[in-house]
């Protein structure tokens, strides 16, 4: 990717494309399937307004131009710029009329007409073809040969199109042989291959908006493009009396994603996040309380950045009030603790500040205290967890908190590479080798994910003719087996008997564990 600072958008648009990539490895079903349309309507929609923004920087830099009297070297970026926006429209008209093959390859329409999202084996025909001839290996040296080109602008930006051995987002070893084509268009249905599509334009456009920008700033046309445009709310006090009015201001707040505005409080540098806000954070200091406890004072902020080639500077001074600081004990964001997991919990007492010093005993646990200041691991051991805090020796207070059971994982039957069909019948060749997969709930594997590593450890395989077995079951130790003594011995009309006798959980600090699961599958064989 080119170097720089990413705007929100940006980001939202690589955490699409790392929700993309796990749903690539999910089991697909119907609901999978939509949530692939749903990514590719999204990227589409994002992809319009970043392909009018880019149009918006070129006529900034335009306008600059002329400003400045159409000077030679001033022209000639804007004739770069327009360059730039060209060979970007070619870039994505071409990935456009791929969408349309595809299309066209598996009879579906587009948009909400979808006579079938999957169509797997079409999108291989199609992206793979027969001998490496497919669409997919031409899209590859299109995409890098634009990428090529912006690297002309902004060295050092990766090719577009990795394979899978060159791309670091790949992690799964068993993936890391397959080339680019292989990689995003291989066993993906036609849903999943429109959104590859949608992150593929992401990624051009985002490189035009970088090498635009880079462009932008030779000419000192940097246009601000106020494309964030949100509500705000300001209140006297969030803290009403019964009987009393509650007043406030809401109105509408605008900023823009190429900015890069400098800022201080109260004179000293503040440090800027990349989405363009300033983190105000100060120690607030004693001053003479009232009766209440309330002490007022007020911060100073200034924003400066470049407008039209001029620094431009606002200032805003804001009043706040300082309260004699009052004991609280706070925890992270959980649903809930697990039994016999490493449940991380931030605690924090802000009135404290730096003076905070934290330590941590519980009933119904174990407790592992982080390395940052606050943080502990609740291991429980009970039903019910009572967490005590201490700073410096002097208790703060304490929290209960419910423990719910680890859910149970889905035991899962592939074979040849893809999930076994219980209802249709799977082909005995297909049987050869077998894996049975633990698959952890979705939500316990989101909220515990170093707590959520199962493992089918023991099954058996028998196969049944009739009503009897035709070979002697065959015990299997760990989730692969290779069966090639029963495809060897099968015949159609037989089945496969399999009952899973034993799996694990490995927990976040590498100790497994068996776990109660009773499942049995039954597929007719073809």
């Amino acid at each position: 990717m080119a170097g720089g600072k990413e705007t929100p958008r940006q980001k939202m648009i690589g955490m699409m494309y790392l929700v993309l990539t796990a749903l690539l490895a999910l089991q697909v079903n119907s609901a999978i399937l939509l949530k692939f349309k749903f990514l590719d309507d999204s990227l589409s929609s994002i992809n319009g307004k970043v392909s009018k923004a880019n149009d918006g920087t070129v006529k900034g830099i335009q306008a600059a131009v002329e400003k400045n009297r159409n000077q030679a070297k001033d022209l000639a970026v804007l004739k770069q710029s327009q360059e730039v926006r060209e060979r970007t429209k070619e870039t994505i008209g071409y990935l456009a009329s791929v969408r349309d093959q595809l299309l066209t390859k598996t009879e579906n329409k587009g948009k909400n007409e979808f006579k079938n999202m999957s169509a797997e084996d079409k999108v291989a025909e199609l992206m793979l073809g027969a001998n490496k001839d497919g669409v997919g290996y031409k899209m590859k040296g299109e995409l890098n040969k634009y990428s090529d080109y912006i690297k002309n602008i902004i060295p050092g930006v990766s090719p577009l199109a990795l394979d899978a051995g060159d791309d670091p987002m790949v992690v799964d070893k068993e993936q890391k042989n397959k080339n680019f084509a292989q990689l995003n268009f291989e066993n993906t249905p036609v849903v999943a291959a429109l959104a590859i599509l949608s992150q593929k334009e992401a990624e051009v456009l985002k490189y035009e908006s970088d090498a635009l920008n880079a462009l932008a700033q030779k000419v000192g046309g940097s246009v601000i493009v106020f494309d964030k445009i949100g509500a705000f709310a300001s209140a006297e006090s969030n803290t009403v009396a019964a009987g009393t009015k509650y007043k406030g201001e809401l109105f509408l707040t605008a900023s823009a994603s190429g900015l890069n505005p400098s800022m201080t409080l109260n004179g000293s540098p503040l440090s800027v996040g990349p989405d363009g806000k300033g983190k105000v954070e100060f120690t607030a200091r004693p001053g003479n309380f009232d009766k209440d406890g309330n002490a007022k004072s007020t911060w100073t902020g200034t924003i400066r950045f470049k407008q039209n080639g001029r620094d431009t500077t606002f200032k805003v001074s804001v009043p706040y009030t300082v309260t004699k600081p009052v004991m609280q004990i706070q925890s992270a964001s959980i649903q809930a603790l697990y039994f016999r997991c490493g449940n991380k919990l931030s605690v924090n007492v802000p009135a404290l500040g730096a003076q905070y010093d934290p330590s941590f005993s519980a009933t119904g646990a174990a407790t592992i205290k982080g390395a940052t200041k606050g943080e502990v691991t609740l291991v429980p051991n009970a039903s019910e967890v009572t967490l005590s805090v201490s700073s410096g020796g002097n208790p703060i207070g304490s929290q209960k908190f419910e423990v719910r059971r680890i859910p149970k994982p889905d035991i899962q039957c592939w074979v040849g590479g893809r999930p076994a069909n219980e209802k249709q019948g799977t082909p005995i060749t297909a049987v050869r080798n077998m894996n049975l997969k633990a698959i952890p709930d979705a939500s316990f594997a989101t909220f515990l994910p170093d707590d959520a590593r199962f493992r089918v450890s023991r099954y058996e395989v028998t196969l049944v003719r009739g009503k009897r077995p035709a070979i002697p079951a065959i015990p299997v130790s760990g989730p692969n087996a290779d069966l090639s003594s029963v495809v060897n011995a099968a015949r159609e009309g037989d089945r496969l008997y399999i009952e899973v006798k034993g799996v694990q959980r490995q927990n976040f600090q590498g100790n497994v564990e068996d776990v109660q699961v009773s499942k049995v599958f039954n597929i007719p064989l073809l």
